[in-house]
């Protein structure tokens, strides 16, 4: 949908619902979510996402004040370490999505930003690492797209740590 669907009150009931479908109509098919990892707190939510097949965890940022700046939650706090364990706790079964970009007082493209990134990801150890830049019109002015270039960039340092990690220009 065009929300956060781990907000839904029903979440892990629509995901067993949405597999009962899948297995009887298309059991090929893989049932993916694409999550900004807010909610993941929450049991029902957590125990939704480990029943499918790719469970795509927003991680934008590292660091507290760059995440915050980036994803604009309704609660002006964020505990990174929490975070960082709840992702953790998937044991690679779930995928880290990652956007990089810059401008408009954001940048995690920075040498600091990247490396705190890299440690959590060393925490988190996902099965893939999925790495973007912004590419359609943004809400803030000043927010500038990160070249192919640098995305592999950042790319080959993920693979540097043994991770599997994918490039989306």
């Amino acid at each position: 949908g065009n929300g956060e669907p781990t907000l839904h009150p029903e979440f892990k009931e629509i995901v067993l619902d949405t597999q009962k479908l899948r297995n009887q109509y298309y059991p090929e098919a893989k049932l993916s979510v694409l999550t900004n990892a807010w909610q993941l707190g929450k049991p029902a939510v957590k125990e939704g996402l480990l029943q499918v097949d790719n469970a795509i965890l927003k991680l934008d940022s590292a660091i507290p004040e760059t995440l915050l700046k980036m994803n604009r939650p309704v609660s002006a706090q964020v505990n990174m370490e929490q975070l960082i364990e709840q992702l953790a706790s998937f044991r690679g079964e779930c995928i880290v999505q990652t956007m990089f970009l810059r401008g408009a007082g954001v940048d995690n493209t920075t040498q600091e930003e990247v490396n705190a990134w890299l440690q959590s990801l060393k925490v988190i150890q996902p099965s893939l690492v999925q790495i973007y830049s912004i590419n359609r019109k943004v809400p803030i002015e000043g927010l500038e797209h990160v070249s192919e270039e640098e995305l592999k960039a950042i790319a080959a340092e993920v693979k540097k740590i043994g991770l599997k990690t994918l490039v989306t220009p």
